[in-house]
């Protein structure tokens, strides 16, 4: 798709080492393989080297410009266990789990983001989501001001015209407080603008438009409104906002006509999972929309997730979103 061109012409115009800690997986190798024919990103894999270096070579796939390192071997491993150990110490983790832990390939590459080595990884074709994320927030953690990690997705219509569209949150946080429900607003505008590049104009969803309801479930979506007016944000935002009120600027007028952002949201925040997921996959296959992600936001620098299903393309697109959110970052590779 012609959004996702732009996209890598972006990230490789970044450039930098991307960690992907997953090596022994077929469709890791192959993605590697790629992003180092295109000159998108500088791939580190984790792994000992000879397996790899053979399983490519079964495949025909050529890694010579990528980083191999084993770090059960690392000249770094017991630094980085020193770290992790004095970061979650506190938690009952003791030196020599540290350093057991730091030679899971996901603790390791992790790390190596958090040290300035590589600018983010990418993992979760082998591991669960879950295994990923205790990784991320256990070495790198979540990012300052916030509490909450989410994910989003970029809904990008078939016809060019439209609008391109960020949902939250679709596959993290199953019912968020009004605390996170500001979290995931903020995480989604930041995320719009470092990989779109536009201004995001974001929307509370609800059933409820403007108080048109009254209901636990609407105070919620309100109290997280309120919190954002608290934290004096530099986004557009407005809640409670019904879809339609959203996006629809004939119905704007009628149901918000006051409102900055009915009727022009191109950033929709539901109001749990549950709706978040069955939203997104509804105008991805009934409404040919192309859904790009989940990309994880929240935390203090880039790791993104995979689905266990990805396919070698889904790898090399993901890396590029995490080149994207590493450009206003202070990080290194």
């Amino acid at each position: 798709m012609q959004i996702l061109e732009v996209l890598k012409k972006r990230a490789i115009a970044i450039g930098g080492r991307i960690v992907l800690p997953e090596a022994y997986d077929k469709r890791i190798l192959k993605a590697a393989s790629e992003l180092s024919a295109k000159s998108i990103a500088k791939v580190v894999l984790l792994g000992e080297e000879i397996k790899i270096l053979a399983d490519a070579k079964t495949m025909n796939l050529d890694l010579t410009a990528c980083d191999i390192i084993n770090p059960r071997h690392s000249p770094d491993l017991e630094a980085f266990a020193a770290i992790l150990y004095e970061k979650r110490q506190e938690k009952g983790l003791n030196r020599k789990d540290a350093l057991a832990t730091m030679q899971n390939p996901l603790y390791y590459g992790a790390m190596m983001v958090k040290q300035g080595q590589a600018k983010g990884m990418v993992a979760g074709a082998a591991n669960t989501t879950a295994d990923v994320l205790r990784a991320a927030l256990h070495v790198v953690g979540v990012m300052p001001n916030l509490q909450t990690v989410s994910s989003t997705f970029i809904m990008v219509s078939p016809l060019e015209a439209d609008p391109t569209y960020l949902f939250a949150d679709c596959a993290v946080v199953p019912n968020p407080t009004a605390e996170q429900l500001a979290d995931i607003a903020s995480s989604t505008a930041q995320t719009r603008r470092l990989i779109l590049e536009d201004e995001p104009y974001v929307a509370l969803l609800s059933f409820s438009t403007k108080g048109s309801a009254e209901h636990e479930l609407v105070e919620k979506v309100q109290s997280a409104k309120n919190i954002l007016d608290s934290r004096r944000v530099d986004f557009a935002y407005d809640g409670e906002l019904q879809l339609d009120a959203a996006i629809v600027k004939k119905i704007a007028h009628r149901k918000a006509p006051d409102s900055n952002v009915a009727g022009r949201a191109n950033t929709l925040i539901f109001p749990d999972l549950q709706s978040g997921n069955i939203g997104y996959k509804l105008v991805q296959h009934l409404g040919g929309y192309e859904a790009i992600g989940p990309i994880l936001q929240g935390l203090a620098a880039p790791i993104c997730d995979l689905s266990r299903g990805c396919s070698t393309e889904d790898i090399v697109n993901t890396v590029i979103l995490v080149l994207l959110m590493s450009k206003n970052k202070n990080i290194g590779g």
